[in-house]
């Protein structure tokens, strides 16, 4: 993989509750100058990313029903709506941990499905959808339903963690998730990656995404 191809699957993120608008330009400025294929925004800041982009090939990633997971489908829908409307590309939505670890299937179906349901109702070109499992707090048969749910839904990623919670993208877990999903779904790995060793064996783990807020210092240790 060469450096630019590398860039271009980094979400460049900045999710913390205390960010700033001056943060977020540095952020799009940032994902500019290196190449990041997306930036990783709290719906409050797309409106104002999507004028920092604006000519930019930069894509802008932003989460639903984050960082917890537990907000009613409904508001994760209506969420994921305005977030497209506002200019989002991409929705990082946080399935419903506490059901799906309880067994009750068809809820957390119905929860991630309405929220691809809305994506793909979208007149722009396609909005993926990517599902965070929060994979440390989910016993292996937990993360294979939860796979299996969120290919059902029609989602086109599974997502590690938060990095909210947990322990974060484990190049174990990683590789746990691509050998459930194999080709047919993407695998994003987030939560932790801070180097750039991590980063590489990560993606050679299965990851064909990577969630960092770290991103600028990982490109800066690229050889050469």
């Amino acid at each position: 993989m060469t450096r630019d191809e590398f860039t271009k699957i980094i979400d460049h993120t900045a999710l913390k509750p205390e960010t700033t608008k001056d943060q977020i330009r540095q952020l799009c400025e940032e994902a500019m100058t290196f190449g990041f294929g997306a930036v990783c925004i709290a719906p409050l800041w797309v409106p104002f990313a999507t004028r920092c982009l604006t000519g930019s090939p930069v894509r802008i990633a932003t989460v639903i029903g984050f960082p917890h997971g537990n907000t009613l489908p409904d508001v994760k829908a209506y969420e994921a709506k305005l977030a497209i409307e506002a200019g989002a590309h991409e929705l990082d939505m946080v399935i419903q941990l506490g059901l799906l670890r309880a067994g009750n299937h068809g809820a957390v179906l119905d929860d991630i499905q309405g929220v691809v349901n809305i994506a793909r109702r979208a007149h722009s070109s396609k909005i993926l959808v990517k599902v965070i499992l929060e994979t440390s707090l989910l016993n292996k048969e937990e993360q294979q339903i939860g796979c299996q749910l969120v290919e059902k839904a029609g989602a086109d990623f599974v997502k590690t963690s938060t990095g909210f919670t947990g322990s974060g993208a484990t190049i174990e877990g990683v590789g746990f998730l691509r050998g459930i999903v194999g080709q047919r779904l993407g695998v994003k790995a987030a939560g932790g990656i801070r180097d750039l060793i991590s980063a590489v064996a990560l993606v050679n783990a299965g990851a064909s995404r990577l969630g960092s807020s770290s991103s600028v210092s990982i490109m800066k240790m690229w050889p050469g």
